[in-house]
């Protein structure tokens, strides 16, 4: 770890909250609405909002997706799931979610830079400051829980303040020894294994559990017979003492992926033809990964009404995604009817010098955060503060080959230049404070503010061993970040909610001196309706005042720049977010009914000179408008089915599109559904089917990385459970 001046060297900072630094943390157990805490204090794991109650009395909006839906759908892919809540932008990729793109409102979706990632409190992002791509994400199967926390309240968090926060809760420990046994086989010889196994054993705790993932993949390379799917293992360990006043958690993961996966899409003809296809020269590509994590959390409790928690975090984070590199020239070539280029993609035209590149990275981040709850009167306070530190070094080899008589001939390696030889680091001190305030009996009154102090550094090398630097860079920021949000109860069914907080977004560990991140001031208005029928309806305004892309491989900015930042100007982004939800009954059959509708705009405002942007050019990844309806049908205790439609508008690739005349700019609308049903065959054995993309319905879901690409095709599965 290349450590910066200023900061204090992380040892000392976990000395300090091990010492009783009663300074908050991200670490409570305690939702935004926190009550009274009993000794001892409880072994949960760590929440954002709690339960789908307190996430309709947040000053804001927030979404839970409970265990029970997680376990209906089988789910297994973050963006479909992601999809049934408001607010959110997804755009595939590789129609299995290894590695998603999140965003929420004004923050868009590219590798989900742009929103705090985390699982049970802590951040997950490889490196959340420095290098914020999230080409990590946890094993969606192993969680119970995904919390997604949108506008002032999200604060607490960060670095991403500006869309929101999505936490993984993973599974708890169990108050009694018993465990689950999940076994699921589909098509393309996809196999599921899930098993935990935990007890508690008077004071001391455990939860052992692994995720065995394997598919052989939808698409087909051409003159091949490679797998283009995926084989993952994940472990996870949890071991937990709970005292009269103090408790410990360990947590520790371990997880490797192997998944024949490219950055080569399709021409728009080819993908006509066929969108499962995969050209031939893209059969040496393939992402290897390995990610390792470690987490001890301290609860400390304190008096009736007075808590900290302290947690110590690690995770490391390598990845070689082995590579075509520049796959999109040809295929943008071949969009505009060039014959050569389609020859080449085809592999009927030899072709000399192409670029495997090994986008070989390693990862650190680990830091320490502690949390203070306390209960004064009519205050619930939290204040915390969080010292962190990332590391992303990247070390890129390329290889050339040849393309003769169809053929791939390797033909050497080239060593990396300063560009794909280089160190990014950094070190974030931040502090948080916030306080509910039970005015009245009506109304609650959440203020908050946040403070980032953030210093990166890049140091790029022109030789292999390192000796010889060419080039520094540095960046040293310090932001105040306030919010405040009210929620008033008009009577029992009907309450408002309103909100105005500053968002920020950080530049990353390219960034130069004179840089300045992404800021905005985001309002959101609103009102719930919770009687017979649940209708949640809230406005959002997100005014940027210098919007910016996260720039990478996988999708470059509008500028075409592949690394740092990518500042657009001046922004808006604006919509409605929609909620409804019943329970209807008739006879012996039980009908719960959701829908959730985004309405989203999102344009330049005023010209750019700097940037090229002119002012009304559409914003890249914001879908005008996305819906989801998700139906199930109960009958008696032991049998549920459940159909969830999902419709997303086309998007933009980059910004400006509508004043683009190609057809290359957008990606396609579409709807899919998915159905499924469970039949409980004892009370501790179901089976269950499930049908994706039930009406096989295909669509250019994105085009980027490198050309067209298609959304996952009709796909059946079947299993069973066993919870003992």
């Amino acid at each position: 770890m290349a450590y910066l001046p200023s900061l204090p060297p992380l040892r000392t900072a976990i000395s300090l909250a091990v010492c009783g630094w009663a300074l908050p943390a991200l670490a409570s157990t305690a939702s935004d609405t926190t009550t009274t805490r009993q000794s001892p204090p409880p072994l949960e794991e760590v929440t954002i909002i709690g339960d789908r109650q307190a996430s309709r009395e947040i000053a804001g909006s927030g979404a839970l997706i409970d265990s029970l839906q997680i376990r209906d759908e089988l789910a297994t892919d973050i963006n479909q799931l992601l999809k049934t809540v408001p607010g959110t932008y997804i755009r595939e990729e590789d129609g299995y979610g290894l590695r998603p793109n999140i965003g929420i409102r004004g923050a868009t979706a590219e590798r989900s830079a742009k929103i705090t990632l985390m699982e049970d409190g802590v951040l997950i992002a490889p490196a959340p400051y420095a290098a914020p791509e999230a080409y990590y994400f946890p094993t969606l199967a192993r969680m119970q829980a995904v919390e997604v926390l949108k506008g002032a309240s999200q604060l607490r968090y960060g670095p991403q303040t500006t869309g929101g926060v999505v936490n993984l809760v993973s599974t708890p420990h169990p108050e009694d020894a018993g465990g689950r046994l999940q076994f699921v086989y589909g098509q393309d010889h996809q196999t599921d294994i899930l098993a935990s196994y935990g007890a508690q054993l008077g004071a001391f705790g455990f939860n052992l559990e692994t995720a065995q993932r394997y598919n052989e993949g939808f698409k087909s390379i051409d003159r091949s017979d490679q797998d283009t799917g995926y084989r993952i293992e994940d472990y996870v360990a949890k071991l937990s003492w709970q005292g009269e006043r103090h408790a410990l958690k360990l947590k520790t993961q371990y997880s490797d992926e192997t998944s024949d996966e490219t950055y080569l899409g399709l021409t728009d003809r080819d993908f006509v033809e066929n969108p499962d296809r995969r050209y031939g020269m893209s059969a040496p590509d393939q992402m290897s990964n390995e990610h390792k994590a470690l987490s001890v959390t301290w609860d400390w409790q304190l008096g009736a009404e007075l808590a900290v928690a302290t947690t110590v975090y690690r995770n490391e984070f390598h990845r070689d995604w082995f590579k075509l590199s520049k796959g999109d020239d040809l295929v943008a070539a071949a969009n505009e009817g060039d014959t050569h280029a389609q020859a080449v993609l085809d592999g009927e035209q030899d072709v000399f010098g192409l670029s495997y590149k090994h986008n070989n990275r390693r990862y650190v981040s680990e830091g320490v955060q502690t949390n203070l709850d306390w209960v004064w009167g009519e205050h619930t306070f939290a204040l915390g503060a969080r010292y962190h530190e990332d590391e992303v070094d990247r070390f890129q080899p390329t290889e050339r080959y040849d393309q003769i008589n169809s053929e791939l001939i390797p033909m050497g390696v080239v060593e990396p230049n300063s560009s794909n030889n280089r160190v990014q680091a950094a070190e974030a001190l931040s502090f948080w404070a916030t306080d509910a305030w039970q005015i009245s009996d009506a109304l609650r009154l959440d203020l908050a503010l946040r403070h980032e102090r953030v210093k990166t550094e890049e140091t790029r090398f022109d030789d292999v061993g390192r000796q010889n630097i060419a080039a520094t860079r540095d960046n040293d920021l310090s932001i105040w970040l306030p919010g405040v949000a009210a929620f008033y109860e008009i009577n029992d069914d009907w309450s408002l909610l309103a909100g105005i907080h500053r968002g920020f977004s950080p530049l990353g560990g390219s960034a130069r001196a004179w840089e300045k991140p992404e800021t905005s001031i985001n309002y959101e208005f609103g009102a719930r309706y919770d009687g017979r029928v649940f209708v949640e309806v809230i406005g959002f305004y997100s005014d940027f005042s210098n919007k910016g892309e996260s720039c990478s491989n996988a999708y470059p900015c509008s500028n075409g720049a592949t690394s740092g930042t990518f500042i657009t100007g001046e922004a808006v982004v604006a919509g409605v977010e929609v909620q409804v939800g019943h329970v209807f009954e008739t006879g012996q059959i039980t009908w719960p009914l959701s829908v959730s509708y985004t309405h989203s705009m999102a344009e330049a405002r005023d010209d750019a000179a700097d940037s090229g942007v002119l002012d009304g050019d559409t914003l890249a990844s914001v879908p005008k408008n996305s819906l989801s309806l998700r139906l199930g049908a109960q009958v008696g205790s032991r049998w549920d089915s459940y159909a969830v439609v999902k419709y997303v508008d086309e998007m933009c690739v980059e910004i400006g599109c509508n004043r683009e005349a190609s057809n290359f700019a957008q990606t396609e609308s579409f709807f899919v559904v998915d159905v499924g049903t469970r039949y409980a065959v004892t009370d501790a054995i179901s089976a269950f089917v499930k049908v994706e993309n039930a009406f096989d319905e295909r669509a250019i879901v994105s085009r980027q990385p490198d050309g067209a690409r298609p959304n996952k095709p009709l796909t059946a599965m079947l299993g069973v459970e066993w919870i003992f």
